[in-house]
């Protein structure tokens, strides 16, 4: 099974770009998650909603049009879909996408930036808090998951060109990279990560500062599975390669 995750800060904008949607349907994943796809169902393009052998989900920002929203293609259809974490204030951004299967979850959430800093960080603590609460209760219930998404986190030194430079930076404090190191505690893989203990690569970059040209970037969007799928893992990659947004895509490749 693959699963493909990219941001793609604007799906209409980004399946105009020469063979975005092309690479991903070349790479035929089971499930294509993206984060920030800025528009609602009736807004897609034909060639985006029917989309042969995919069943295509998506959940919309109910406080403002064009801003954030998730999207999962899945050529498998669902027991169940969610798209509530069940807090009625941290719902309503359309930030959050869950699909059951029997025993495993696919999720696919683009968590908060917080990066204004104030009430948007506090936001962003707390739909931490809820997220890993949700995830916590399917495991113990018995649920295989796998989360993946746009976690707006580099989570150790590695993880980020220049940490020094940025140990005050939001996606790079304290608070906010010890939720990951309790995400894994709590008994989650950072899959990437899992695979390639040593090596560097991002899959974000600054466009005002050309910083993708430099390689000057963040490693903030992941794929965790719970660790009684960690014997599955069989591939990860990050996809620097290939362009269409300020992020590039990742995969896992998994026998779940």
């Amino acid at each position: 099974m693959k699963i493909i995750s990219w941001n793609v800060n604007g799906i209409r904008a980004w399946h105009k770009k020469d063979d975005t949607f092309t690479w991903v349907l070349k790479q035929n994943p089971d499930f294509f998650c993206l984060q920030e796809i800025k528009a609602e169902l009736e807004q897609l393009p034909d060639a985006l909603v029917e989309v042969e052998d995919y069943f295509l989900f998506t959940e919309s920002s109910k406080e403002r049009k064009g801003y954030s929203g998730v999207a999962i293609y899945s050529k498998h259809e669902p027991d169940r879909v969610e798209t509530e974490l069940g807090v009625a204030e941290l719902d309503q951004q359309g930030r959050f996408l869950a699909l059951f299967f029997e025993k495993l979850v696919v999720i696919n959430c683009y968590f908060p930036n917080g990066g204004a800093g104030g009430d948007a960080f506090t936001y962003k603590l707390n739909y931490y808090k809820a997220f890993l609460a949700y995830v916590s209760k399917l495991k113990k219930k018995g649920f295989r998951v796998i989360f993946v998404g746009d976690v707006n986190v580099a989570h150790h030194e590695i993880d980020i060109a220049r940490p020094k430079e940025n140990k005050d930076s939001i996606g790079f404090l304290p608070v906010e990279r010890d939720w990951l190191t309790k995400v894994e505690k709590t008994g989650f893989v950072d899959t990437w990560r899992y695979q390639h203990p040593e090596k560097i690569e991002y899959s974000w970059w600054d466009v005002k500062t050309r910083a993708r040209d430099r390689n000057v970037g963040w490693r903030i969007d992941y794929i965790f599975v719970s660790e009684d799928l960690k014997a599955s893992i069989k591939k990860t990659a990050i996809h620097t390669e290939v362009f269409g947004s300020d992020h590039c895509p990742i995969s896992l490749d998994i026998e779940p």
